[in-house]
């Protein structure tokens, strides 16, 4: 049962997508978040996804935010004032709240979401945290049901790509396997909201010196070129 399910679940996913391409509607969220600009290994591991759904979809509409260089403030009490109803006097605020108001935007018309993540101290960088403040909001992109369950308010059909980065290794029987807080955390974060088909593509074991850093980019550009429609 679980199979069909399954099945049926990709197929509509799939038709979806299908009928946004034919109408030239489908449009791409790319987010990068590393302060490394061009030496950072998740923005060209993104870089790289986008090109290859572009390639897939010909003609798709690309949004890119780099969350590093434009960043986000941290959410504080003025922040909530404002939510409830307070004037926003503050030039800065009035600033950032129209800021989450096009994140919120740029959410929900995307088809694809693209996720440039390295990890800093086991989790991803407070820029990309500040993003998810703003577009995890109760009665917009999820609600509780009455039994308390959360239920995600996204469109359906929606896909996510994480380009994961990070210096040591965190998967499998690592010994620092309980310390990660970083891919587990975004896919959690975007299920909770809604988008439950989300691919990682990950580069890690960076640190460990130059062959290991080579055979870890190798392994995820493959899989890159290996992503299909």
């Amino acid at each position: 049962m679980f199979t069909h399910l399954k099945k049926l679940f990709s197929l509509k996913t799939s038709t979806l997508r299908k009928s946004a391409m034919e109408t030239g509607s489908m449009k791409l969220l790319h987010l990068d978040s590393s302060i490394l600009s061009t030496y950072s290994v998740s923005r060209s591991l993104s870089s790289e996804i986008v090109e290859r759904q572009a390639s897939l979809y010909p003609g798709i509409e690309i949004v890119y935010r780099d969350l590093a260089t434009d960043a986000a403030l941290h959410l504080s009490a003025a922040h909530l004032a404002a939510w409830q109803g307070t004037p926003v006097e503050d030039a800065a605020l009035g600033k950032d709240l129209a800021s989450g108001g096009a994140y919120l935007d740029e959410l929900f018309a995307a088809d694809i979401i693209v996720i440039g993540a390295p990890m800093y101290n086991f989790s991803i960088p407070s820029q990309l945290k500040a993003w998810i403040d703003r577009v995890v909001v109760a009665g917009k992109t999820f609600r509780y049901a009455e039994n308390g369950a959360p239920e995600g308010l996204l469109p359906k059909g929606k896909k996510a790509f994480i380009a994961s980065s990070r210096g040591g290794v965190y998967t499998g029987a690592s010994p620092a396997a309980a310390l990660e807080h970083h891919d587990s955390y975004l896919t959690s974060i975007l299920a909770f909201i809604g988008i439950a088909d989300v691919t990682v593509v990950r580069a890690e074991g960076l640190a460990s010196g130059p062959d290991a850093k080579e055979a870890a980019l190798a392994k995820a550009r493959a899989e890159i070129a290996a992503l299909a429609a």
